[in-house]
C-alpha cells in the first residue's frame, strides 16, 4: 500500500553549487548515511518526500537506546543531527536521478531533478528510498494497516501479545510467519486462503495449538478503530483482534530508472529489491543503496546501520577521487610541505 504522507517539516534550500553527495530518502538509512558524511566534512543534501513506511506505527521497536520512540520523533531528531553538522534536508520528490558528464578525471557526476523542476548536482548518490508494502486484496484489511493489521513480529509482536491473532496466508513464507506469532499468543488461527498446506505442516501446527481454517476469507470485520474478526465464505465470522499478514515488499524506484540500477525479484512473491554488494555498492559507479530498498526485511536499526556503512564507504570513495584529482593538478614531483 502507498506510504502515509506525514506532516510537513522545515525544508532547507537547495545549494547553488554541486555537493559531494545527494541522499534520496530521509528515513533511518538515508539520515544515518548523511550523518556519517557530514561528520567527514562532506557537503550533503537529503531529499525527503515525507512518506516513511512506518508512519502508521505508534513506536519504533528493537532500537537500542530509543525503544518505543514515535517514528516522527526519531526522524525529527535525525534531521536536527544532520543539520547540526551542516547537512541540508530538502522536502521534495525526486522525479529523475541521472548520470551527468563526469569530471575531466572521470569522476562520476549526477543530476537530481525534483517535482518542482529544481535540480541538484552531486558527485555521489545514496539511494535510501525504502519500500512499499502491497497487501492482499482482502476487503477491510488496508484500513487497519499498522494497528490491527501487522506484518512483523519483531516490530509489533509485544504490542499484540496474548491477543486472538489471525494469520492470513499468502504463500509458503506464511508458515514460518505463523510460528513466530505463535510465540506471542496461544490463540492463533491460520487462514490458508487457497495456499497449499501439507500434512506435515498441519501436524506441526496442531502440535502448537494453531487452528487451521481452509474456508475462503471474504473480508475483515471491524469497528471504526479496531479489527473484530474474519468473515468466511460460508458466513461464519472467526473473532480476531489482530491480523498478521506478510506483505509483498517492493523497493521504491520512482524517478530512478535513468540510473540503470539492477533489480531482482525474490522467491515466493516476497518482493523486489535493488541488487547491491558489500556496504550497499551497486554496479553503477558512484551510486550506493541502503536500507529497505535493498534489504526488504531490515528493521529501523539495521537500516540505519546500513546507511552508516554506505556513508562511510562513499566518503572513502570521495577521498580517493579527491586525491586523484589533486595529483593531476599538481606538477609532477611536487610534494606537500
Amino acid at each position: 500500500m502507498p506510504p502515509t504522507m506525514t506532516t510537513g517539516f522545515e525544508s532547507d534550500e537547495l545549494p547553488g553549487t554541486a555537493v559531494d553527495a545527494a541522499v534520496i530518502g530521509g528515513g533511518a538509512a538515508g539520515l544515518n548515511g548523511a550523518l556519517m558524511l557530514v561528520r567527514s566534512r562532506r557537503s550533503v543534501v537529503v531529499i525527503d518526500s515525507g512518506a516513511p513506511r512506518n508512519a502508521p506505527a505508534e513506536g519504533v521497536h528493537g532500537l537500542l537506546g530509543a525503544e518505543g520512540i514515535p517514528p516522527a520523533e526519531l526522524l525529527r531528531t535525525g534531521r536536527e543531527e544532520v543539520r547540526s553538522y551542516g547537512g541540508r534536508i530538502v522536502a521534495g520528490e525526486v522525479t529523475s536521478a541521472a548520470p551527468a558528464t563526469p569530471s575531466p578525471e572521470g569522476d562520476p557526476r549526477f543530476t537530481v531533478t525534483l517535482a518542482d523542476g529544481s535540480t541538484l548536482q552531486a558527485r555521489r548518490l545514496l539511494v535510501a528510498t525504502g519500500l512499499r508494502d502491497q497487501l492482499p486484496d482482502v476487503p477491510g484489511l488496508a484500513r487497519h494497516w499498522g494497528h490491527g493489521v501487522v506484518h512483523c513480529p519483531y516490530c509489533h509482536g509485544w504490542e499484540v501479545r496474548d491477543e486472538p491473532i489471525g494469520v492470513l496466508a499468502v504463500g509458503p513464507a506464511s508458515v514460518h510467519h505463523a510460528l513466530l506469532f505463535r510465540q506471542l499468543t496461544v490463540d492463533l488461527v491460520y487462514f490458508t486462503r487457497g495456499t497449499d498446506l501439507d500434512d506435515d505442516t498441519r501436524a506441526r501446527f496442531a502440535a502448537r495449538g494453531i487452528r487451521v481454517v481452509d474456508t475462503p476469507v471474504v473480508e475483515i470485520e471491524s469497528t471504526e478503530d479496531a479489527v473484530t474478526g474474519v468473515r468466511l465464505s460460508d458466513g461464519q465470522i472467526v473473532p480476531r483482534r489482530v491480523i498478521a499478514v506478510a506483505t509483498t515488499m517492493l523497493a521504491r524506484t520512482d524517478g530512478l530508472a535513468a540510473l540503470g540500477l539492477p533489480l531482482e525479484d525474490l522467491p515466493h512473491g516476497m518482493g523486489r529489491r535493488f541488487v547491491t554488494g558489500p556496504a550497499g555498492t551497486t554496479s553503477v559507479p558512484g551510486v550506493w543503496v541502503a536500507g529497505n530498498a535493498t534489504d526488504l526485511t531490515a528493521q529501523v536499526g539495521a537500516a540505519a546501520a546500513a546507511g552508516a556503512l554506505a556513508g562511510a564507504h562513499i566518503n572513502a570513495d570521495l577521498a580517493i577521487a579527491d586525491t586523484d584529482a589533486a595529483l593531476v593538478a599538481s606538477p609532477r614531483g611536487d610534494t606537500a610541505a
